[in-house]
């Protein structure tokens, strides 16, 4: 005979007070679990948002980051006419070169330096990346010592909000507006004129670090990297800027999963000793109740069975409980070093589905390990003895 399911209910909610504590710590758990893995998604998702399907990112060949590469204005222009970029309403060239710099602000939540990415952009800026508007103020002039700062970077540093004068590299600078990117890692930056970051810097002005091209369309991809490459100036490489950014998530988000799964493990060793401990009362407390099922002819299997349904639902409510706590930080925004390019980046945290029903079978695998042992040895109970125990 198999033990009905509202004995198991009823079990679970008559012993609600010791089973508290078990539900308190499976819930903590989760919701460091699930906040961790929120926050490598988020980081995740911040800088993948960075590329376009319709952009490809052009870098010297070899290069990992854009802060390794160097493209020339010769080979710009060679670039700029190869077959698949995309052209605006007077014919121009979609493309923008770019140069990234990386340099200290001061750090408002920290009240210290911290480093930030400083991006010089052609005019055409504002067509190849598409998903980038002017939230106030106007995009920067050419040839004029201005800045267009992401809302999170003006945010984060100090001295970044519309028409204050930083200096960067020595030279002082206007901000004359502020950019929104939709949550994307320009959203952290801070934009400047290509060739008067450059000079800034004491480069040729003919030097960037990457050249971002908007494409036809994105299959246009492969005769564009063809073209580049059967081109004898040319030692570069083009890729998707999605695959690009994609690529630049993945130490951190990696290195974030890590971190949180190993926190979490520390942590569910102590939960699952928490669901032992009242598992294990349960069965002392309950040694006469669990003898008398036996008696009345309750298989081992069955007994197994529903205590096992117990701790696994002490488990699910505790999940509940963690996915519950958790939720009020999705979409809160926060920052760490980015070390691909070892600059301040602004990410929110995303709490998707997916991530709290891993949070669930992570409580559920919690509550069948804390209770396996118990409803052994709750199966074991022999019946005579048990019974003697009134």
């Amino acid at each position: 005979m198999t033990i009905p399911l509202i004995y198991t209910l009823r079990s679970v909610r008559n012993r609600w007070a010791s089973n508290a504590i078990a539900v308190l710590g499976i819930a903590g758990v989760v919701a460091v679990f699930v906040a961790m893995l929120a926050m490598a998604r988020g980081f995740q998702r911040t800088l993948v948002e960075s590329g376009s399907p319709a952009n490809a990112i052009v870098t010297r060949g070899g290069a990992t980051t854009e802060m390794e590469s160097v493209v020339t204005l010769e080979q710009k222009k060679i670039i700029s006419d190869a077959p698949g970029v995309a052209r605006d309403m007077e014919g121009r060239p979609l493309v923008s070169g770019e140069v990234v710099v990386v340099t200290a602000f001061h750090h408002k939540r920290t009240d210290s330096d911290a480093l930030a990415q400083v991006r010089g952009v052609s005019e055409q800026a504002l067509k190849v990346h598409d998903g980038v508007s002017i939230l106030r103020g106007r995009f920067l002039r050419p040839g004029m010592a201005e800045l267009v700062a992401g809302k999170n970077a003006a945010d984060m540093y100090t001295g970044f909000q519309l028409g204050d004068t930083p200096r960067i590299g020595g030279l002082t600078w206007t901000v004359v507006g502020l950019m929104d990117s939709g949550g994307s890692a320009f959203d952290s930056e801070v934009w400047a004129d290509n060739v008067v970051l450059n000079q800034t810097y004491k480069r040729p002005d003919d030097l960037y670090s990457s050249v971002t091209v908007r494409l036809t369309a994105p299959g246009a991809l492969p005769a564009f990297k063809e073209a580049l490459a059967a081109d004898p100036r040319l030692t570069v490489q083009a890729e998707l800027e999605v695959e690009y950014y994609a690529k630049q998530s993945r130490m951190i988000s990696t290195m974030i999963r890590v971190l949180g799964f190993l926190v979490a493990f520390i942590m569910a060793i102590g939960a699952v000793f928490g669901a032992f401990n009242t598992m294990y009362s349960a069965v002392s407390a309950r040694s006469r109740e669990i003898a008398t099922l036996r008696a009345l002819g309750f298989r081992s299997g069955s007994v197994i069975a529903a205590f096992l349904l117990e701790s696994l639902v002490i488990a699910l409510v505790g999940g509940l409980l963690g996915c519950v706590v958790v939720l009020p930080i999705n979409g809160l925004t926060t920052d760490a070093l980015n070390w691909q390019t070892f600059s301040q980046l602004a990410f929110a945290f995303s709490i998707t589905p997916d991530l709290l029903l891993k949070g669930l079978f992570f409580a559920l695998f919690m509550g069948f390990w804390g209770g396996l042992l118990p409803s052994i040895r709750a199966a074991r109970l022999p019946i005579a003895t048990a019974l003697r125990e009134l």
